[in-house]
């Protein structure tokens, strides 16, 4: 069956502006990195990309490691892309990164030109794509200097494979200085994603300033901890977790510390008529300098009950208050050796 997009997709979504930048991305983004891969049934990633996109969501989020195993993401996603969605590509913001291990040996990781430059081909093979709309340096290389991973940047844009770049887990400093580097090159930095959630404000300690201050825009990852923030773990552990199938949640992140600030702030979220992650979704959104909050979705009615998020943005001066109570570090950054790196 031939799809065709819902006529009413853009009267079901905010879109707000990147920064300083021309480029609008929808309040809320898919992201394809634990649930998309080639162990998962290409029809249900079929219906979840169509569903997305039929809600608004023109923002698809990838990187060359994403699976498993490295590289069916975005193979499932080129896929998608000619069956379904081939009509719509100049509707659609799609991403990609390069930065962690993808390949063996000494060029298959961290951000040389010659690494970043190599994994954005494949990921535009893999993809069947001439160009992404935004390709990022999936984290800062304390080892090669900064205007080569910068360089590797302005080089994508100018060779015609992408059309803006983005870094992820830099660290305020690193931001500025990286923001410099390529506005010296007439290449300015578009977006940051970093890691944000209630049991992770890391960015709130100065990068969003950095953010606001240079019109760079901020879409956050892992705005639910990973299913921290949601009902999965409310009963235990379920054997087809994330903690269960040992993926990027180590098991000691949920303890009895942890459970106790969700739960209170699941008691917050029900006395908004919420849920748990519908609150935490529209919490990450508060703030005018988030261009968007990035979410996973393993089926389509976890993708819906996401978005449903966008029906109340509302949040008082006392529930915000209320919510700082418990929404307090929970050292599940995993992400933290990037930003905190120093060359």
């Amino acid at each position: 069956m031939t799809y065709v997009a819902d006529e009413d997709r853009y009267e079901r979504m905010p879109y707000r502006r990147t920064g300083s930048s021309g480029l609008l991305l929808p309040a809320i983004s898919l992201g394809l990195w634990n649930n998309f891969g080639a162990d998962r049934p290409l029809e249900t990633s079929r219906a979840i990309v169509g569903r997305a996109f039929d809600l608004g969501i023109t923002h698809f989020d990838l990187a060359n490691n994403y699976g498993p195993p490295y590289g069916s993401a975005e193979e499932t996603f080129g896929r998608l892309l000619s069956d379904d969605l081939a009509p719509y590509r100049d509707e659609l913001v799609i991403s990609t990164k390069a930065g962690y291990d993808m390949w063996p040996g000494p060029y298959g990781e961290w951000g040389s030109r010659k690494y970043l430059l190599s994994s954005l081909d494949q990921s535009l093979q893999r993809m069947g794509l001439e160009y992404v709309d935004i390709f990022y340096s999936h984290r800062f290389d304390p080892e090669t200097p900064l205007e080569e991973t910068m360089g590797a940047l302005e080089t994508a844009v100018r060779q015609g494979k992408a059309l803006y770049v983005g870094i992820s887990s830099y660290s305020p400093e690193h931001t500025r200085e990286a923001a410099r580097i390529l506005d010296a090159m007439g290449t300015p930095l578009l977006i940051h994603q970093p890691s944000y959630s209630l049991l992770n404000r890391w960015i709130e300690e100065g990068l969003l300033d950095v953010l606001g201050e240079l019109g760079v825009g901020c879409i956050g990852f892992s705005p639910l901890a990973q299913g921290l923030l949601t009902d999965r773990y409310a009963q235990g552990i379920p054997d087809d977790s994330r903690i269960a199938r040992n993926l990027s949640l180590p098991a000691d992140q949920l303890n009895e510390q942890t459970r106790a600030k969700v739960a209170a702030l699941r008691r917050i979220a029900e006395g908004r008529g919420q849920t748990l992650a519908a609150m935490a979704l529209a919490w990450t959104l508060r703030d005018p300098r988030m261009t968007s909050t990035l979410v996973g979705a393993s089926s389509v009615e976890q993708l819906e009950a996401n978005v449903a998020a966008l029906q109340r943005l509302d949040l008082t001066d006392d529930e915000l208050a209320e919510i700082d109570r418990y929404a307090t570090d929970s050292d599940i950054n995993i992400w933290a050796a990037s930003s905190e790196a120093r060359p």
